[in-house]
């Protein structure tokens, strides 16, 4: 089975185990995901099965819009509701400063990830080293905030969505909106992706993917023969002969290639679209 499709991952469960589910539900041995979410996230979920899995890196997945929700003065090391060890009573903000502190994340912002978090060090995964109690250092971010707006704000919990590039950390964001509230601690109660790009969740809903690759389209205007059993393409035979990574509509399929230095290279052969 060809499928390209965007599931919803429910909280408390890990992405590989969500993927296995699927691939039990539609009888698929080969699948894969792009964009892991923590067991403690829940939502959109970019699957690929078969052929489609090698589609991923041409995929128009950014930026990617999360709801987050803060619960001020909890102190907790995995920056969510995993590992909370104290709760201090605070006293409430006023909400014109909630909503402008949640509103002056927008622009670059270079901050730490949170060290549960799956960077490696020396080839080992952050979590595991902080899970066993061993020193982590990583090194600070940078990351896009393209847009955050202030939902809802019942203190202590500030409810918030944030648009941003690819890579960022919501939990470390909901500690800046803490500690710019003057506040030590802060973590996270709840976090969902509502989208990756324009891929947004609507039911397992089959995707047309010559619809959603982020790569211009190319005419092979040559032998559609050679197209058909992988043979080299001359570049004179390219509608589009500049620099660039193109896919060319064969019917039921697609063929990816890259255009560089006057030569035609295969990056995916044919790819059937179901």
């Amino acid at each position: 089975m060809n499928r390209l499709f965007v599931a919803y991952k429910p909280s408390g469960i890990g992405s590989n185990l969500f993927l296995s589910k699927l691939k039990r539900k539609y009888g698929e041995k080969k699948a894969g995901f792009t964009g892991t979410l923590d067991p403690f996230a829940k939502g959109v979920l970019i699957i690929g099965m078969g052929s489609h899995t090698k589609l991923f890196r041409f995929l128009d997945k950014t930026p990617k819009t999360y709801r987050a929700t803060l619960w001020l003065g909890a102190h907790s090391e995995s920056l969510d509701t995993e590992l909370i060890t104290q709760v201090d009573t605070l006293e409430e903000h006023a909400y014109v400063k909630v909503e402008e502190t949640v509103k002056s994340l927008e622009g670059a912002l270079t901050y730490d990830p949170p060290i549960f978090s799956a960077k490696k060090i020396g080839g080992v995964r952050a979590y595991d080293l902080a899970r066993a109690g061993k020193e982590v250092v990583l090194n600070k971010i940078n990351s896009t905030i393209y847009e955050s707006k202030l939902i809802h704000y019942r203190h202590p919990f500030v409810t918030f969505e944030a648009t941003v590039s690819e890579g960022t950390y919501i939990r470390s964001l909901g500690r800046i909106i803490a500690q710019r509230l003057g506040e030590d601690h802060g973590s996270l109660s709840a976090l969902e992706r509502l989208n990756e790009g324009s891929f947004t969740y609507e039911n397992e809903k089959a995707l047309d993917i010559k619809k959603c690759l982020n790569i211009p389209k190319n005419i092979y205007i040559g032998d559609k023969e050679n197209l058909k059993y992988g043979r080299v393409l001359a570049i004179e035979d390219l509608e589009i002969q500049e620099t660039g990574t193109y896919w060319f509509d064969n019917g039921d399929s697609i063929s990816i290639v890259t255009v560089e230095n006057e030569t035609v290279k295969y990056e995916l052969g044919r790819i059937y679209t179901c």
